[in-house]
């Protein structure tokens, strides 16, 4: 595989790559053409061909793409072929649909341990996972080689919970909280604002509606 600088773009487009590839591989497809997939997936050919060109030569000219092949390949390009433990931070209502979403451990991400400060959570378990208290935190993620942070916290916290996070090693932090966290070079973030996100659809609504009028 070549070493080059791979967009941004691209590799947000790969997860959708996969969930389609994964849902033909589910119905028995063997092989698919860029144009079959470009019209599944409302992305041109064009565009599909160059995203996986930068990874190296996945199809064959007349041939089409193995679908089993490239779904297994676009896996280890996110890392899929690898566990990764998980706290998660936060059992509230958040925090637990995030837990309860049992596809994780398909794609080989686990949630070692759930933490939280409300003394009412501390000692349940959400899908068999524990609630511990915040005060075990660095033991527990030093013990458990924990490399992910999930966030499902206020914005208040979020902030000193991630320094404590980065201090345990954590590699990356999956961010709930409405707030930039302001972490190291090599630790990564994610953010999920999930307000953000229904501001866009609304966006798109009334861009939607307006474009009707005219």
């Amino acid at each position: 595989m070549a070493e080059k600088e791979i967009s941004q773009a691209v590799i947000s487009r790969l997860p959708r790559y996969f969930r389609y590839l994964g849902d033909l591989k589910d119905r028995g497809v063997e092989r698919i053409s860029s144009q079959e997939l470009s019209e599944l997936m409302q992305v041109t050919a064009s565009q599909i061909r160059q995203d996986f060109n930068n990874f190296g030569e996945f199809g064959q000219q007349g041939y089409g793409y193995n679908v089993d092949y490239l779904y297994t390949e676009i896996g280890k390009l996110l890392g899929l072929d690898q566990k990764h433990h998980l706290v998660l931070i936060g059992a509230g209502n958040l925090g637990q649909a995030i837990a309860n979403y049992v596809n994780f451990e398909r794609r080989g991400f686990y949630i070692s341990g759930i933490f939280d400060i409300d003394r009412e959570l501390i000692g349940k378990k959400v899908r068999d996972i524990p609630v511990y208290p915040m005060e075990e935190l660095e033991s527990f993620c030093k013990e458990r080689d924990i490399d992910i942070g999930v966030l499902s916290i206020p914005k208040t916290a979020a902030e000193a919970v991630a320094d404590r996070l980065v201090k345990c090693g954590v590699k990356a932090i999956w961010n709930f909280a409405h707030v930039d966290l302001n972490v190291p070079e090599d630790v990564l973030v994610e953010n999920v604002h999930l307000s953000d996100s229904l501001m866009k659809l609304s966006y798109n609504i009334n861009r939607y509606e307006a474009l009707k009028k005219q």
